[in-house]
């Protein structure tokens, strides 16, 4: 079992999304364009891609990935999601999306 959280501060329309802490999936994290970067007085690393979270979670809904719960912190609002699929499944669903996309 895999359980990701997603938040997004204040613009929800626009974006950035954060997808990930600096453990996650690469192929997961490349999957929605997201680059690790580190921001000013953090000491941790992070995954933020530019998609708003609507476009964030349509991408994750294709890989088996569903809501779980959502909730509203100050002007943050974060999504856990969840998929039965193990990382091994994940990156054949991945492959397979990526390869049928570019064709």
């Amino acid at each position: 079992m895999s359980y990701l959280l997603i938040s997004c501060q204040v613009r929800l329309e626009s974006g950035p999304t954060l997808v990930g802490d600096e453990w996650s999936d690469p192929v997961l994290m490349q999957f929605l364009e997201a680059k690790k970067e580190k921001k000013d007085g953090n000491n941790f690393y992070q995954w933020t891609t530019l998609m708003c979270p609507r476009q964030v979670l349509d991408r994750l809904h294709l890989l088996g990935y569903r809501v779980s719960a959502m909730t509203g912190v100050g002007q943050t609002c974060i999504w856990t999601l969840h998929t039965e699929n193990d990382g091994q499944a994940l990156k054949s669903i991945i492959e397979s999306r990526v390869a049928s996309s570019s064709t």
